[in-house]
């Protein structure tokens, strides 16, 4: 049995690094990919995890393969692909730490995966299933990850959801909205960022959004990140009318050099209270308690380049909460 299962994109984050002698740009090869770098949070936390995807048969996808390994995601459903090459992303950091993406995927071998290739007993026997959007660009991958939420479902799995929006690996906004709107059709835990939830419901309001969302889908947690306004939990049990909305305040680190990762490793914390603590009976201070820790890791990854290799250990986090007088 497994404590968390993630399907999706595996793949090289080229995040830059200075200049060269002759005034080029650097750019570092960083392991990454959303569903992953969760898995390497929740590794990090003691959790059991493993990995659906696929990756080319090449230099980078051996890295991959490799990376994951090293910190201990179960990798035995990873594929690799002998025809087409591992998906590049090429980020561009602003200076507030914000990123710009530009991806080499058309196509990449995370678009590859089939349902046929997909060990469902994996799927069945983990406690919750992870996945995003980024592998329902495309049709084949899309029934794919279709195809392993409705075996999670089946089975009585947890189902947690980031959207994780790409607006430029969609070949239109509506195809996106669609299938977003799928995933929040069977999820039970879905992540969502502000800009996502604005663009999503067409509501400035974060609360307001939540509701509009909640007229359609019975979601019991949404949690909405904020980036440097921290973070909001939104819980509501099926015997309530009435819901928790908690929001917790960021941890600003001055040496922030990148985002990368932050929204993954703060899913990644909401996921491993939820595992320790059950969906069951929260009150505002289990929420508050959940989001505290999740906004310090998340902080901690911001002061460093790339994500999956480099999670902060639970001593790190707890150091940083003590730190700051919490």
């Amino acid at each position: 049995m497994f404590d968390v299962v993630a399907l999706g994109e595996l793949l090289i984050d080229f995040t830059e690094n200075g200049l060269s002698q002759q005034g080029n740009g650097l750019f570092e090869a960083n392991p990454g990919g959303a569903p992953c770098n969760v898995l390497a949070m929740l590794q990090k936390l003691g959790k059991k995890t493993a990995f659906i995807g696929k990756v080319g048969d090449d230099f980078f996808g051996r890295l991959l393969g490799e990376t994951i390994q090293k910190v201990g995601i179960d990798g035995r459903n990873l594929i690799y692909d002998s025809e087409i090459h591992t998906t590049l992303a090429m980020v561009h950091t602003f200076a507030d730490g914000d990123r710009d993406f530009s991806f080499y995927r058309n196509p990449g071998a995370d678009m590859m995966l089939r349902e046929d290739e997909i060990d469902m007993n994996l799927v069945r026997n983990t406690r919750i299933f992870h996945f995003g959007t980024l592998s329902m660009t495309d049709e084949g991958v899309r029934q794919a990850t279709k195809a392993a939420v409705l075996e999670a479902k089946s089975q009585g799995v947890l189902v947690s959801f980031d959207p994780n929006l790409r607006p430029p690996l969609w070949r239109t906004l509506e195809d996106a909205r669609e299938q977003i709107r799928w995933g929040l059709g069977h999820c039970d835990i879905l992540k969502i960022s502000d800009n996502e939830i604005q663009w999503l419901t067409g509501e400035e309001s974060y609360t307001e959004g939540v509701k509009k969302i909640r007229r359609e889908f019975a979601i019991p947690l949404i949690l909405v990140s904020m980036g440097k306004d921290g973070s909001r939990a939104y819980y509501q049990e099926e015997e309530k009318e009435t819901g928790i909305i908690v929001e917790v305040k960021p941890f600003l680190q001055e040496n922030t050099v990148e985002t990368t990762g932050a929204g993954d490793t703060f899913c990644a914390c909401v996921l491993n209270y939820i595992l320790d603590h059950g969906m069951e009976g929260l009150t505002v201070e289990n929420l508050q308690e959940m989001l505290t820790f999740a906004n310090a890791a998340a902080s901690l990854i911001t002061t460093r380049k790339g994500a999956l290799r480099v999670m902060p250990s639970e001593e790190e986090i707890r150091k940083l909460l003590k730190d700051r007088g919490v």
